[in-house]
């Protein structure tokens, strides 16, 4: 008997993280995951914890197009297996998408429209969306929006001081990472019902990063704002950055906005600061002051954000450390600690090394916890959502 499978991508600016979930009973359980590391010679990286293959993948003019697609599918996918259905995470949904949709042609357009606000993002999951339509051309597409997790915050979280013709053009604060501030929230009810209806501040910690602070599993506030440039430092892009400096780079440095955007997406941030590496991992294993100042840095500014959260959320119960950095390191998160004693938080020093669930010291003020993001549970729980809604049958438009 075939397998129903539900497939999801997860287009990075620099991987493709890919979940495969068993759908046949009409829930998503998931049983197999694998990664495409993109650059010039793509590879994946699939299989169980105790058995990892990698193997090279054709190098491809188009990216994520055809060629890397089919043989990913190829690799992953057995004879017995009938796909349900694709999801996709897709980076910004504008003031357009408000939760998952259908993808048709029309929607393509519109995602493919709001490309500018997500230059890194938008065209790869883009790719892969029309490589799937090429290899199987009626399966059924969902898109998965980071920005529709953010649509609940009210107008004083959302607007930039400008004028309302362009807040109202769509020039305003939309916030990312929400697929997997969704999965935090759904998570925390699960697991600590009594933190998850209260005042939450989630710090999404990797390669991207940002937070989120959350009341009763709502966001209410975010760090970034209508760019993934916004908000902490990341490994190669700034953060939060004076407009000033921009109208001067423009003037001084750079001859136009592509090479201004350039920069500002790939050599900044720990980067940037370090002139070594945007990988945190790299820079904690170098002795140098550069190194030590970019971490310092990036820990003093999440720790400021948290104290700007709390002003939206009203306080911090909890806070919650995801994403790669966020689950696995812990000299991160002491970083982080050290700047907000004053708010009371104190994390246990052993379960803070072992990167357990529960951080926090019994005396600490603020609940504090490690929690594995899965954006491609949500991805997939969205689709049947959608399928559902529509009164589709799964494999087909």
């Amino acid at each position: 008997m075939n397998k129903e499978v539900g497939v999801t991508f997860n287009a990075g600016s620099s991987n493709l993280k890919i979940g495969l979930f068993d759908v046949g009973s009409g829930a998503a359980k998931r049983f197999g995951r694998a990664i495409v590391s993109l650059g010039e010679h793509p590879r994946l990286k699939y299989g169980s914890d105790d058995d990892i293959q990698e193997i090279d993948l054709p190098a491809a003019s188009d990216g994520l197009g055809i060629q890397v697609i089919s043989s990913v599918l190829d690799r992953l996918l057995h004879g017995d297996c009938h796909i349900g259905f694709v999801g996709h995470r897709v980076v910004h949904g504008g003031l357009i998408f408000k939760g998952p949709t259908l993808i048709t042609g029309g929607v393509m357009s519109q995602i493919g429209s709001l490309t500018p606000m997500a230059p890194l993002h938008q065209p790869q999951a883009l790719n892969v969306i029309d490589a799937v339509f090429a290899l199987y051309p009626s399966v059924i597409q969902t898109a998965s929006f980071d920005t529709a997790f953010h649509t609940s915050q009210c107008s004083l979280a959302t607007r930039l001081a400008i004028p309302g013709a362009m807040h109202d053009a769509g020039i305003r604060r939309y916030g990312f990472h929400g697929l997997s501030y969704k999965y935090i929230a759904t998570y925390l009810q699960r697991f600590a019902p009594y933190i998850g209806g209260a005042r939450v501040v989630c710090a999404h910690l990797g390669n991207g990063a940002s937070l989120c602070g959350m009341v009763g599993g709502v966001s209410i506030d975010t760090s970034m704002g209508f760019s993934a440039l916004d908000g902490i430092p990341m490994a190669t892009r700034p953060g939060a950055i004076d407009p000033g400096v921009l109208i001067h780079l423009l003037r001084s440095e750079f001859t136009d906005a592509d090479k201004l955007e350039d920069f500002l997406y790939h050599r900044c941030g720990l980067l940037g600061v370090s002139g070594i590496s945007g990988d945190t991992q790299a820079l904690l294993e170098d002795f140098r002051p550069a190194a030590k100042e970019a971490l310092d840095l990036f820990c003093f500014r999440i720790a400021g954000e948290v104290g700007r959260l709390a002003v939206s959320t009203g306080g911090v119960d909890a806070l919650v450390f995801t994403g790669g950095i966020g689950e696995h390191q812990p000299e991160i998160r002491k970083g982080i600690e050290r700047h907000l004693s004053w708010m009371g938080l104190s994390l246990n020093e052993a379960a803070n090394k072992t990167n357990a669930t529960v951080l926090n010291a019994k005396d600490s003020a603020i609940e504090a916890f490690v929690i594995p993001t899965d954006e491609e549970q949500v991805i997939a729980d969205e689709a049947l959502a959608v399928i559902s809604q529509h009164g589709l049958h799964r494999g087909e438009r």
